[in-house]
């Protein structure tokens, strides 16, 4: 299955929840102040200056209510935007407009709020080899759409989930008893589950690191709260064997000098954690 029909199956699943969630038995409000046979128009409008994302999943939410729906749309997914920009317009009965209104807005405020952030954190990063990656720390139920907002800013998806990388962090080192029974328990893994799986191992220091060296079999070393200093010395260690990741801390104010060390990925959790909102409204119009 490919990735755009696994993200279209995965929608299929959740916008019923959605709905579910915002409408459960009915938009009253609507229902008691509005014909059921009125037909009308509202435009999505910009408030804030961003990157808008969720476009293609707002298609999604108007045709899983009301297949009648139709969009004419002027912006796309990834497009810079700012106030007073209208991405699209939506015509059909005013009922319809009105209960996919909140979840439409949700979706795209969020995803564009993500998106943006990206692209900040990937501008920074222009010239330089480094990718800024996302990791797992997203809102529960909306990884996909998170995910899929921080490719639209041009950032690098991490793993999706515990299921598509081997990825041995200090604790799973820990509870392995080291380095060395951490890396070959996962090579056996993989090898008696017959899965060809990425493996990434985290390091806190250079006597982890050097372990990590001798016992090779990995694909990628994340270099966890180092300095930029040590840092640049563990990317010369490393000499290109394995690739590199840092992680750990890394604020806006820091991701270049990071980069500029030579890793090839810097994973950032702010760009799903603790992102605000694009400002943005759905407004009838007259």
């Amino acid at each position: 299955m490919s990735k755009n029909s696994e993200q279209q199956s995965e929608l299929k699943q959740l916008i019923p929840l959605w709905f579910s969630e915002d409408i459960g038995d009915g938009d009253h409000t609507s229902l008691s102040c509005i014909p059921a046979d009125a037909y009308g128009a509202s435009r999505l409008i910009i408030k804030e200056q961003g990157v808008l994302a969720g476009v293609e999943v707002a298609k999604e939410i108007f045709k899983a209510f009301d297949p009648e729906l139709q969009m004419t749309q002027y912006l796309h997914d990834g497009d810079a935007v700012k106030p007073g920009d209208v991405a699209f317009e939506v015509r059909g009965k005013v009922l319809s407009l009105l209960q996919t209104e909140r979840l439409m807005l949700n979706v795209m405020q969020r995803m564009s709020g993500v998106a943006t952030v990206t692209r900040k954190y990937a501008d920074l990063l222009k010239g330089l080899k480094t990718k800024v990656l996302d990791t797992r720390k997203t809102t529960p139920g909306l990884r996909m759409l998170e995910k899929q907002a921080v490719k639209i800013g041009g950032g690098v998806n991490h793993r999706i989930g515990l299921f598509d990388m081997i990825l041995l962090k200090d604790n799973h080192v820990d509870f392995a008893g080291g380095i060395e029974n951490a890396i070959r328990r996962a090579q056996d893994y993989l090898k008696a589950k017959g899965k060809k799986l990425k493996i990434e191992i985290e390091v806190r220091n250079f006597d982890e690191l050097n372990r990590v060296l001798a016992v090779g079999g990995v694909d990628r070393i994340m270099l966890d709260n180092f300095s930029v200093a040590d840092t640049r010395k563990a990317v010369e260690l490393i000499g290109g064997r394995f690739e590199t990741e840092s992680s750990g801390g890394i604020t806006f104010d820091t991701l270049r000098q990071y980069a500029e060390c030579g890793v090839d990925y810097v994973s950032v959790g702010a760009l799903t954690h603790s992102v605000k909102s694009l400002d943005m409204s759905f407004k009838a119009v007259h």
